[in-house]
């Protein structure tokens, strides 16, 4: 009357789809990591230290998008560090840096670092 089937074994499921699955997230996350080290700029805190009260006469920079302001008055990247060199009489002498209509960050990055290679160390960021 009624015929059945012999009944078969039962197949393990297959591990190779889970296995793709793990092996792209592991490359995913590999590829969104981010290795290294950032990059660090040291800064000194304004008013941190009281032992070491500013002195001297004024070195403000101003930090436009397209151009530096020493003192209120516009100067070339060469031309701030002619007038550091004349306005500090150490390379640990404050300088105070500040960023101005909507100046990149990238630029102030630029500007610190031209400082700190012309050897100037003791630089405030103020807003």
């Amino acid at each position: 009357m009624f015929s059945f089937d012999v009944a078969s074994k039962r197949r393990r499921p297959s591990l190779t789809p889970m296995i793709d699955v793990v092996f792209l997230l592991l490359v995913f996350f590999m590829l969104a990591a981010r290795f290294g080290n950032d990059m660090q700029l040291p800064l000194t805190l304004a008013g941190g230290d009281a032992e070491t009260a500013y002195q001297g006469p004024p070195r403000l920079v101003d930090i436009l998008p397209d151009k530096l302001h020493l003192n209120g008055n516009p100067v070339s990247a060469d031309a701030l560090l002619e007038g550091m060199a004349s306005l500090t009489q150490a390379e640990e002498d404050t300088i105070i840096l500040r960023s101005r209509d909507g100046a990149s960050l990238q630029r102030l990055v630029e500007v610190m670092q031209l400082l700190r290679e012309a050897g100037h160390t003791a630089l405030v960021l103020v807003e």
